[in-house]
């Protein structure tokens, strides 16, 4: 026959059981909700970097003198697209998400570049292919920073989640490490890149 002390330490210990498991159940629906998040910004990345190379087609036969910047946005596109895979594949992995950052601001960079060169080309602007592309590209540019909003707001809250008593104590068991946010650190670098042709 249990006793009372073997009694109350059982379930003391079926308390402390339910609540580790409540922890990191929701450790895992935190880290499950920042990755979803990321998937969300992984979509509007793709189709920016599917624009990118029909932009750059649609402006080659203007801009014949303008090959270095064209090779530097293929360029910056492809880096971009292999750091996005990478991050993609483990949203979790931090480091993925710094180079995927840095990728970022590099096509940020080259496409700024293009579009300042793209300015002096009348032809260019005027052309209805490009017209278009540059829209799309624009609406996608506002789809990935919504994206990365809700990102970086899920991100925060999971890494609120895993730092704070008690939870930290089993985020450290069990690896949750922390996320990283998609954020741009240069202020020139948040600025969008000018796609209108008005």
């Amino acid at each position: 026959m249990l006793t009372i002390p073997v009694l109350v330490f059982l379930a003391l210990a079926a308390v402390i059981l339910l609540w580790a498991v409540g922890i990191y159940n929701g450790l895992v629906t935190l880290r499950n909700r920042f990755k979803n998040a990321f998937a969300q910004i992984d979509v509007q990345l793709k189709r920016r970097y599917d624009l990118i190379p029909n932009l750059v087609e649609t402006a080659k036969a203007y801009l014949k003198h303008e090959r270095e910047t064209m090779e530097a946005v293929i360029l910056a596109r492809n880096t971009a697209y292999q750091a996005s895979q990478a991050a993609a594949a483990n949203p979790a992995d931090a480091g993925a998400v710094r180079n995927l950052l840095s990728a970022e601001s590099g096509l940020t960079g080259a496409l700024g570049r293009l579009m300042v060169v793209s300015e002096a080309y009348p032809d260019l602007k005027a052309n209805s292919n490009m017209a278009q592309l540059t829209e799309e590209l624009t609406s996608t540019e506002n789809k990935i920073s919504f994206a990365r909003q809700a990102y970086n707001d899920a991100v925060t809250v999971y890494n609120t989640k895993r730092e704070s008593f008690p939870d930290v104590l089993l985020a450290g068991l069990f690896n949750f490490a922390p996320a990283e946010l998609f954020q741009v650190d240069s202020t020139a670098e948040r600025q969008a890149p000018k796609v209108s042709f008005s």
